[in-house]
């Protein structure tokens, strides 16, 4: 088979032929829509009554430890929306990744600077929360570069 016949099959077959980084792209959005839908459901989310808009003030726990909000699970199904439709893309993929990554470094470095009982706690971010968003922000960083250091790859 020529090199573009199997470009061509891979392009149909979405589970072959597709780049490293776009394939990690997709599955960082996927985990942010699970993530997402989660924190709206009962029961993974504790003291779901106590779910707000945004605020400091939301008790809800994903997990019963990521603080959440109704605008926190909204920001996760974004992010995982904007992964998917960025992952058709070797650059976009990166963009993702790496973009993605810098926004949670800042999120995460918010959290720990800002006063989680104040009204500019807005999210709300937790512990758990903060050191997640760290662990996001190096990882999808690292995917980002990792995955792309031969640009040739589609």
């Amino acid at each position: 088979m020529t090199n573009s016949m199997a470009h061509s099959r891979g392009r149909r077959n979405p589970a072959d032929g597709k780049a490293p980084v776009r394939r990690a792209a997709a599955a960082v959005g996927v985990l942010f829509l699970v993530i997402g839908v989660l924190g709206f459901i009962p029961g993974i989310t504790t003291h779901y009554g106590d779910l707000k808009f945004a605020g400091h003030d939301s008790d809800a726990k994903l997990l019963g430890l990521f603080q959440t909000s109704v605008l926190h699970n909204i920001v996760h199904l974004l992010f995982g929306v904007a992964g998917l439709l960025l992952a058709r893309t070797v650059s976009g993929a990166r963009t993702f990744l790496i973009g993605g990554g810098a926004i949670y470094l800042v999120l995460w470095l918010y959290g720990v600077v800002v006063d989680h009982n104040s009204g500019a706690n807005f999210i709300p971010l937790n512990g758990a929360d903060n050191w997640l968003h760290f662990l996001l922000g190096v990882g999808m960083i690292a995917l980002g570069l990792l995955l792309t250091r031969n640009r040739n790859r589609r």
